[in-house]
């Protein structure tokens, strides 16, 4: 849906983001009310004491109305101050509300999502857009109702003042306002083209710094140097065209401005030096402040109106996201407790792609507290079982239970509790080794964390560590080894107590030390619990309970380590053995 300059339905639901902060919202328009008062009342005063006690030499009386607009422009700086201050705190506020529920709204999204939405585009929406919806509160929406108020005020007191001196000014702004309107749509398709390149730039930057170790290591610098600047000069170029719109608009604007001064100044002084009563002295001073007062927020009210189109634009952006209904369907009502472990596949099909089956129809059945290991070449679908197990999509047919309840009766939550995954490519925040592992669980103390890592044998490579489990990782855990990393990952995973246990290709690609450790702390995490093992390492997984072979989509074998090596030109026993010709 592409912004429109002014979508009344979308700034509708903007302004229910003020509800909570209703006495602040009427605040601020109290407060600008009372400040185009004070502004419009300046000059007037100005006029009165020209004309009363200037012209007629009464030094009192100037004393008086000096204090007098002093005593004034003391409130008008009260009012300017809550005025500006209420409305970028309200702003703020609203800012914090709408990223809260974006970023919740993000969190339930189901795994297809990102794999279709780039990263980068989450962050500009989360950070930079929502900033921009500030704006509309701090810079246009409450600054334009201020500026047209100082502007109806003056023209009541200009009318009163002098009606038809007033007349020379009113003809005057019609031309400014079809100039500011020209100008406004100009800045509307300007400031959209600004956004997507934002958008387009942040993107950029962000995979290539997350993939930097790619870049350099296939000596890609100056490629990705070269795109780079294809995209920063579109950036650049969006942006010239709101600063071309603004060089010619704004002069054009303080030309129709001085000319109507200058005509008003000339008309009037030629009527006073004549003798006419058409006006007087205290008329022509307070006009060069009241056409100021007039034209400036006239002028001012497109610049506003800019700020209001850059937060429609983001703010269109954002509910797009929040309109987006991506989630895993949530509609369990039972709370898994802690489970046997008893799981069973159904006929299960799967693709993530429509009319690409990667899971073709399989039923599998794990017994309570077996360990199973599912081996097979690259794409066979061995880790897509595990992300249909957590619900991280949903399946196209067939049905999976867990202790004889579908998965889908539970609760997403209480599921995913009773389920840990120890993943091949391990996921650091950067943050503490005891954050990570406890993902900042209150239920997870540093007792039980201290015990665990003694009991799976982790406990000591910790404490080699400066800080020990106060060390931080940094950013994807870059401070540690693979093996540590996935050390911390057995430790995050067995922490948690869950029933059933899912290792990924969790010993694929570490070092002999810290697959030993890792040994050590399959044996210990696996007990007693029900774990799926996939394993590329055949020699890892030869104790499994069974072991499932699949190919394409399909299981083709199962069985024991024994059993299946028995078989004559089987799958298995040709990957076993293919395996080991290449270790001698």
């Amino acid at each position: 849906m592409k912004a429109k300059a002014f979508d009344t339905r979308l700034f509708k639901r903007i302004l229910k983001f003020t509800k909570p902060y209703q006495y602040r919202f009427n605040g601020v328009i109290v407060f600008a009310i009372s400040l185009s008062v004070f502004a419009a009342l300046r000059p007037y005063l100005l006029k009165q004491t020209v004309d009363g006690y200037i012209s007629t030499q009464d030094q009192h009386g100037l004393l008086l109305y000096v204090v007098l607009m002093g005593i004034v422009l003391l409130f008008e700086v009260f009012s300017q101050f809550y005025f500006v201050y209420w409305a970028n705190w309200l702003g703020q506020d609203i800012v914090k509300d709408i990223r809260t529920k974006l970023f919740q709204h993000i969190l339930s999204f189901r795994m297809k999502y990102f794999d279709l939405v780039p990263v980068g585009q989450l962050v500009t929406r989360s950070v930079s857009d929502i900033e921009s919806i500030a704006r509309i509160f701090s810079q246009g929406l409450f600054m334009i109702i201020s500026d047209l108020m100082k502007m109806f005020v003056v023209l009541i007191f200009m009318f009163y003042m002098n009606w038809k001196l007033t007349w020379i000014v009113i003809v005057a702004m019609p031309v400014l306002v079809f100039i500011t309107r020209i100008f406004q749509r100009k800045m509307q398709v300007a400031f959209e083209e600004v956004r997507n390149q934002i958008a387009n730039m942040n993107s950029f930057v962000q995979e290539r710094v997350t993939g930097m170790k790619i870049v350099q290591l296939f000596n890609r610098e100056k490629i990705e140097s070269d795109k780079f600047k294809e995209i920063n000069y579109k950036h650049k170029k969006a942006w010239i065209k709101t600063i071309l719109y603004n060089s010619i608009f704004f002069p054009i604007a303080d030309i129709i401005s001085s000319l109507t001064l200058g005509f008003i100044v000339l008309y009037g002084g030629i009527k006073i030096l004549n003798g006419d009563n058409f006006t007087t002295f205290g008329d022509l001073f307070s006009y060069t402040m009241f056409i100021a007062m007039l034209f400036n927020p006239l002028r001012q009210i497109a610049d506003k109106f800019n700020e209001m189109q850059l937060g429609m634009i983001a703010a269109n952006r954002v509910f797009e996201i929040l309109d987006t209904n991506d989630q895993i369907q949530d509609t369990g009502i039972i709370e898994a407790p802690t489970f046997k472990g008893e799981i069973e596949f159904k006929n299960v099909s799967f693709g993530y792609i429509a009319d690409e089956e990667v899971i073709k129809g399989i039923d599998l059945e794990v017994n309570a507290g077996q360990t199973i290991a599912i081996v097979g070449s690259t794409g066979a679908g061995k880790s897509t079982i595990i992300n249909l197990l957590n619900r991280f999509y949903e399946i196209n047919s067939g049905s999976i239970y867990i202790d004889k309840n579908n998965i889908e009766n539970y609760t997403l939550d209480s599921l995913r509790k009773q389920i840990a995954v120890v993943l091949q490519d391990v996921f650091l925040f950067a943050d503490t080794i005891f954050n990570n592992i406890t993902l900042n669980n209150p239920e997870i103390s540093r007792d039980i964390v201290l015990a665990a890592a003694k009991k799976i044998g982790v406990h000591d490579f910790i404490m080699s560590l400066p800080d020990n489990y106060d060390f931080d990782v940094k950013e994807r855990g870059v401070m540690l080894s693979s093996g540590q990393r996935q050390l911390i990952a057995f430790l995050r995973a067995y922490v948690s107590n869950p029933s059933i246990l899912i290792l990924d290709e969790a010993t694929s690609s570490i070092d002999t030390y810290s697959e030993e450790l890792i040994q050590r702390a399959t044996e210990t995490i696996t007990k007693g619990r029900t774990s799926i093992v996939i394993a590329h390492r055949l020699a890892t997984i030869v104790n499994a309970d069974k072991i499932v072979v699949m190919d394409k989509g399909l299981i083709v074998e199962q069985g024991t380590h024994q059993e299946l090596i028995n078989r004559e030109s089987g799958y298995y026993k040709d990957l076993y053995e293919s395996q080991f010709a290449a270790v001698v």
